[in-house]
């Protein structure tokens, strides 16, 4: 890559996080100000424009579109998300994928100034990742309570965003939450990082392919081999992917 182009695509990146900040403060604040006391689905629909308007805002200066397959096998009523984590853009894209959806989270986002005050209006469950067995009990209990609740659960199995072509260890949190509440497992696989790698602050164009998988059962309650059933399906889909954008 020239150095022209790597500069172009810098100054792009740097517009994006520029309108990416501004969006963040304004939804963040007046969210506080004036959403803390209306329901909760109130607050999730308007502080969710903020996921519409970054995704639309990171389309428009970068070039960075998405397709989707799948959308069809979303059920009507509560389920357990489970998605590859390669970047921060589907963090915004899952919000709004099955809402109103709980996100497990490490608590320490919470604390970030503007965006953490956003975040905790939401009502997402966060967890202490230095204290496994408490963070495991919090999210059966408060994900049990959230989808009683009419509401879904999204968690990233790899518990960190894994970079390209490496895969993490997925925890069966999820698949065993899906088993004790009695809905099903919706799998997301995804290329997000070739548009937005992790920790990389220039962004390319193209175009981030999302598969979603049709409702995987979770009646026989077998956590660990849901788990695996979801790891082999999205590491198979995004081997499919990398194939198919392979020069």
């Amino acid at each position: 890559m020239s150095s022209s182009n790597t500069f172009f695509l810098a100054l792009r990146s740097a517009i994006f996080y520029f309108g990416y900040s501004l969006l963040t403060v304004w939804f963040s604040v007046s969210g506080v100000i004036f959403c803390w006391f209306l329901s909760y689905r109130t607050r999730y629909v308007y502080l969710t424009w903020w996921n519409y308007l970054v995704m639309a805002w990171l389309r428009l200066i970068c070039g960075v579109r998405c397709e989707v397959r799948g959308r069809e096998n979303l059920p009507a009523g509560p389920i357990v998300l489970l998605s590859k984590h390669q970047s921060q853009w589907e963090t915004f894209f899952l919000q709004v994928l099955h809402p109103p959806i709980a996100t497990v989270l490490k608590k320490e986002l919470l604390s970030v100034p503007f965006f953490g005050w956003g975040l905790a209006l939401l009502e997402p469950i966060a967890i202490d990742r230095n204290s496994p067995k408490q963070a495991l009990k919090r999210i059966m209990e408060e994900g049990q309570r959230l989808i009683g609740l009419g509401r879904s659960v999204m968690i990233f199995p790899e518990g960190t965003r894994t970079p390209l072509g490496e895969i993490g260890n997925y925890a069966r949190s999820g698949a065993t939450l899906a088993c004790k509440a009695g809905v099903p497992i919706i799998a997301v696989a995804h290329n997000a990082a070739h548009c937005w790698p992790s920790k990389k602050f220039i962004k390319y164009p193209g175009v981030i392919q999302v598969v979603i998988s049709a409702p995987i059962d979770t009646s026989e309650g077998d956590g660990r081999a849901l788990t695996e059933t979801v790891k082999n399906w999205i590491e198979d889909e995004i081997t499919k992917m990398d194939s198919a954008t392979a020069p």
